[in-house]
């Protein structure tokens, strides 16, 4: 909302010493968003005066049309002399009236004026089009032509308005109100404690019986609408030039004195109106829900096909309008068209004003439905005051007849849906228990009239809102009213005590150990939106019946793209990665840790719950049966190198084992070692694809994937090439570690070393010989690593070579050598018996 302040110190009697900083910083004070305070203007410096055109010599030999002209601009050149003045528009004609700036002018932008030599003449100044003095375009890509009762010498800086300061002002969807003069008036004058002077406060005629006719088929759509007739007008009267600026200033362009005028009184009360040429309507006009496949051309000569949930305007043909949104163009003001014979202007001269409040919910759905956003439908999606009709329709009636010298028609149509004012019950120190501060009654009362509010009672107010304000319907939007008009920044700051036992749980814990761990390990968080489709979901491969395709599909998702709510963290975090790929960062290394929702497809349809009082335990638990099964994840992606080359050695790329080390180092976290197992499970790479396994509830369970992508899903969602990624499932895994982290115990004495390779079958999993391994090693074993992996002709065909690296020691002896052997040689016993393991070279 762009407020001009020259307008507002028409409601409000400012100090002329304020400034518009001085005013942002008081609405901000109120809570309103001022973003800018444009200075209209700035730097312009006079002579700049209304001329009027003399002479016009069409200057010939040039590439583009140039005229010398002579223009009256009066004694402001101080010897009353025609100025020559060379131009390059066509838009004016000898005897019309202009705006020119004279030598020694300043033009806003720092643009100075001096007489000049161009074109083989000496132009003394400048005939000004809109752009030129910072007023905009408004329409006509030319000179300004000015209306013809101004005399030249005239000042065109306070003619035009030219010096101004503009506030524009963010309003938010529970305010408004202030998307009117009138509102932004009422904040202003409170936080300067000054009256105001109400644009909305007019004497309006009572409805009648002679009025046009009207009929409202829907009233809960429309429960106002006010007719007013205005007969007489003037085909050929333009809107003054005050009128003209005030729209420019607030950011709307000029189009006809009966449509300049509907958009100032809205921009003034608040209130949208149409204006309807009479001349152009048959029979009464109603307002009811569209008729499957009606159709109505707009103003914007759109053909729209309407929907039966549309509220629309009608006469006796059908739709006229759609409400609330914009008008059709059947029934709009037609342009003056001066005759060609007679001369005489021709055009509308009949309106009827249209001035009714509409049902928010189903304006905005209109507006979005068709994709036709306008004034009028922001207002009343924001809520318009319903009582501001009359008054608006008055104001421009009042309007017409003042500036067109249209004749105001004594009917008045008014169709009324009964309704009740909106009042609340509140203790008079709720304000002060919500704020921690004591306000007191006498302030609380005093503020809550400030904002229109009627307030009785002692130690029980009974409020009656203001019919401006919709958004107040319960104690606490009251108090938030009091709080912000005696000022946020003059709440004490005070930090709360937590109670004393409390803290993180063991599973909130858990979580941010993981964070930290892939922190320390070189991974990034990125966090990414939860919805998925089901094209990213066909780009890794996913098959048909698999469960990550159940999902949860939003019937109002942000996009239309993405429906669904995601079954994993992968396409999320691929996007992160190919998103920063093509940005210039070729070594990546992410994680997320997140909620994954998948349904079981026996969720119930859960009841709707009261919002005037807690749910009991039974309803909670009836809406918690309802909710996907949502276990939480935690996942990482790769691509690129993850040790960088340099002066110490060569670099390594990433590849399929740092993903599993990854989920390794997310499962240490709960202190749970991991069993892996080669798998074939999309989207990985059939042959560098683990399984991940933990013990959870004394069986080994799968918890989670993780190796290289599929090359196909590489290619389909446009990653690096041999781009690895890991996901597991951190629930699994909390249930599989002990809650309780013991630290590890540091023995004093010498460890001892065994090495030994092991032939097997080239199916047997190396995760199977290492089980073998430890439970036959005993308790000495203190930990096992397999260091190499060898397959050729010296062990077979089909078989291959595990060289594991055994640390054995005791905590309260040194080892012997012979302890060490038998340990290792039972180990690779139980290892034989289990997986056929041979030692090498036996």
């Amino acid at each position: 909302m762009r407020v001009p302040l020259s307008w507002l110190r028409e409601y409000v009697e400012l100090p002329a010493t304020e400034t518009g900083r001085d005013v942002q910083a008081r609405l901000v004070s109120a809570g309103l968003e001022v973003e800018t305070v444009e200075q209209l203007g700035a730097g312009l410096k006079g002579p700049l005066v209304v001329g009027q055109v003399r002479t016009i010599e069409e200057l010939e030999g040039f590439k583009k049309p140039i005229r010398f002209c002579t223009v009256d601009v009066g004694t402001a050149n101080g010897t009353g002399e025609l100025q020559e003045i060379v131009c390059g528009a066509r838009n004016f004609a000898v005897g019309d009236k202009v705006v020119v700036v004279l030598p020694g002018a300043v033009l806003p932008g720092g643009f100075a004026i001096a007489a000049r030599k161009t074109y083989g003449k000496v132009s003394h100044g400048m005939i000004c089009s809109g752009e030129e003095l910072g007023m905009g375009d408004d329409g006509s890509h030319g000179i300004i032509v000015l209306p013809p009762e101004y005399e030249p010498g005239t000042d065109a800086i306070e003619l035009l308005e030219l010096v101004d300061e503009v506030l524009d002002i963010a309003v938010t969807p529970d305010r408004g109100y202030c998307l009117s003069m009138r509102g932004i008036a009422r904040e202003m004058a409170i936080s300067y404690g000054l009256p105001l002077r109400d644009p909305a406060l007019l004497d309006v005629p009572a409805p009648n019986s002679y009025g046009h006719p009207a009929k409202v088929a829907d009233p809960i759509g429309c429960d106002r609408l006010t007719l007013r007739t205005v007969t007489g007008l003037q085909p050929e009267a333009r809107s003054p030039i005050w009128l003209q600026r005030r729209l420019q200033k607030a950011g709307m362009r000029s189009i006809s004195l009966a449509v300049d005028i509907t958009n100032y009184v809205m921009l003034e009360v608040g209130q949208p109106l149409h204006a309807y040429d009479r001349s152009r309507l048959e029979g009464p006009i109603g307002v009811r829900r569209a008729q499957a496949g009606e159709k109505l051309t707009t103003l914007d000569d759109v053909e729209r096909v309407l929907d039966p949930q549309d509220l629309v305007i009608t006469d006796d043909r059908g739709p006229i309008g759609l409400a609330g949104v914009m008008g059709g163009a059947h029934t709009e003001i037609a342009d003056s068209v001066a005759d060609p014979e007679s001369g005489t202007a021709g055009g509308t001269t009949e309106v009827v004003i249209e001035a009714a409040h509409f049902d928010p919910i189903s304006i905005a759905r209109t507006a979005r439905r068709h994709r036709l956003p306008s004034e009028a439908s922001r207002r009343f999606e924001r809520a318009v005051d319903p009582l501001a009709g009359p008054a608006a329709a008055q104001r421009t009636v009042d309007l017409l007849v003042l500036l067109a010298g249209g004749s105001a028609e004594a009917g008045v149509t008014e169709i009324i849906a009964p309704s009740a004012p909106h009042s609340i019950a509140m203790p008079a120190d709720h304000c002060d228990r919500v704020a921690g501060v004591a306000y007191g009654r006498e302030t609380v009362v005093r503020r809550l009239q400030q904002i229109g509010c009627d307030v009785y009672g002692q130690d029980e107010l009974i409020v009656t809102v203001p019919s401006w304000r919709p958004d107040l319907r319960e104690p606490n939007d009251l108090a938030e009213e009091v709080i912000r008009l005696e000022g946020y920044e003059n709440l004490p700051s005070t930090l709360p005590t937590p109670p004393s036992g409390r803290g993180l749980t063991e599973r909130q814990r858990l979580h941010r150990r993981v964070g930290r761990a892939l922190a320390g390990a070189g991974y990034v968080e990125a966090l990414n939106y939860p919805f998925v489709g089901q094209g990213v979901l066909d780009q890794l491969g996913i098959p048909a019946g698999d469960d990550r395709r159940r999902a949860v599909t939003l019937v109002n998702p942000l996009s239309d793209e993405e429906p669904a709510l995601r079954t994993t963290l992968l396409p999320g975090l691929l996007a992160a990665l190919r998103r920063n790929h093509g940005r210039g960062s070729v070594d990546l290394a992410l994680f997320e840790t997140g909620l994954v929702f998948c349904p079981t497809g026996e969720e119930s349809v859960p009841e709707r719950l009261p919002v005037d009082r807690r749910p009991s335990d039974e309803q909670l638990a009836t809406l918690d049966a309802a909710l996907p099964h949502q276990p939480r994840r935690a996942a990482v992606v790769l691509a690129g190198a993850r040790e960088q080359a340099g002066w110490w050695g060569r670099g390594r790329p990433a590849d399929w084992a740092d993903a599993v080390e990854a989920a390794r180092t997310v499962a240490r976290e709960a202190g749970v070692e991991l069993v892996v197992r080669a798998d074939q499970y999309e989207p990985w790479h059939p042959g560098r694809c683990a399984a991940l396994f933990a013990t959870v509830d004394g069986a080994e369970t799968l918890v989670g994937h993780a190796g290289e992508l599929h090359p196909r899903a590489v290619k389909a969602l446009g990653v690096p090439e041999r781009t690895c990624a890991a996901e597991v499932d951190l629930d699994l895994i909390e249930r599989a570690g002990d809650a309780t982290l013991t630290a590890p115990r540091i023995s004093t004495f010498p460890v001892a070393t065994q090495d030994v390779a092991l032939v097997v079958a080239g199916d047997v999993p190396s995760a199977d010989v290492e089980r073998a391994l430890r439970e036959g090693a005993g308790e000495l074993l203190e930990s096992l690593r397999l260091f190499d992996v060898f397959e050729g002709e010296q062990i077979g065909a089909g078989r291959k070579s595990l060289a594991y690296a055994l640390r054995f020691r005791a905590g309260d002896r040194t080892l012997t050598v012979e302890e060490a052997t038998a340990a290792r040689d039972a180990a690779v016993a139980l290892a034989a018996e289990r997986t056929g393991a041979v030692l090498r070279g036996a």
